[in-house]
């Protein structure tokens, strides 16, 4: 046995300890801010219980089982990325969740590239090469899942979907991950673009800062944009600027305009803290969905809706 299959083994005992079997049951509700992915949808009486949305990442896919342990054809799909993990009660299947699930796939257009059982899929190595959502979010068991991997072409875009299914304690779990592929935005704004946008327009959108989901801590990689909003602040001492959250209108109203507020007070921190800027200097305002620069009615138009802005007194 490996290293890596003794480490599974321990992460595997480890997620069966009943404290954690009893946190996981005592979830009655899905985790705040998901939803369905659409057109695909859920099984019927599941719980979301682990949700993620990055408008730009790498998804690890098997398009075929393994052969001698090893991977015949792995991918690594970039782009917007979505990952649903779902938690079922007691009562169906492993394959008639699965089997839900690829249905709906190919209704929506996805064509087959891998659908396998955990021997056919490769055992526990196979898992280990795939995306999965930690515990107690998603429960993947080396010995006992099922495995598919689809991919549809549209308007010349590629969308790639994967579903691994597997139980745990008589609980059936399922995460979906749906990865449209796409090329990395430029979102890099420099001082000076700032500086202009402040001067002419009286704001500038930063596509540049980064939260996960639901989150209000700024990310590491944010920090090539804080850098420049530094550079701005540092070059023109006499300026101050409002540091202003924006969210698209997915979820409730109350809470966007919440997780808003706290965002922009989350970058106003990091200036303050890491990079010297003076907190007088730095007032901060959440709007929510009210100043919208694009159509909530497709992601395209919510994207540009998820944005700090900096704006002029």
């Amino acid at each position: 046995m490996t290293s890596t299959h003794r480490l599974f083994g321990i992460l595997l005992l480890l997620a069966l300890s009943p404290a954690a079997v009893t946190c996981a049951a005592a979830q009655t509700r899905d985790v705040a801010g998901a939803r369905d992915y659409p057109g695909i949808g859920r099984f019927g009486g599941s719980i979301i219980t682990g949700y993620q949305v990055k408008d730009f990442d790498a998804a690890r896919m098997q398009g075929a089982a393994f052969q001698d342990g090893q991977p015949t054809d792995a991918r690594r799909i970039e782009g917007r990325v979505t990952r649903i993990a779902y938690r079922t009660n007691p009562g169906p299947s492993i394959l008639e969740v699965s089997r839900n699930f690829e249905t709906q796939l190919a209704k929506a257009g996805f064509e087959t590239l891998l659908a396998c059982d955990t021997a056919a899929c490769g055992g526990i190595p196979f898992v280990e090469a795939i995306d999965v959502l930690p515990i107690p979010q998603m429960w993947a068991d080396g010995f006992n899942y099922r495995y598919f991997a689809g991919r549809k072409l549209d308007a010349g875009r590629e969308t790639y979907a994967s579903v691994v299914v597997s139980e745990n304690n008589g609980h059936v779990y399922a995460q979906l991950i749906v990865a449209v592929t796409a090329a990395i935005e430029n979102k890099m704004v420099d001082a000076a673009a700032m500086a202009k946008g402040l001067r002419e327009a009286g704001r500038i959108a930063l596509y540049g800062i980064y939260f996960d989901t639901d989150r209000a801590e700024v990310k590491p990689e944010s920090r090539p944009t804080l850098e420049q909003i530094a550079k701005l602040l540092t070059a023109q001492v006499g300026l101050s600027v409002f540091i202003v959250g924006h969210t698209d209108n997915q979820g409730p109203y109350a809470y966007n305009l919440d997780l808003s507020r706290r965002r922009a007070e989350a970058v106003a921190a990091e200036l303050v803290k890491n990079y010297g800027i003076g907190a007088p200097r730095l007032r901060t305002a959440g709007v929510g969905l009210l100043a919208p620069v694009g159509s909530n009615a497709d992601e395209a138009g919510r994207a540009l809706n998820r944005r700090v802005e900096l704006v002029a007194p």
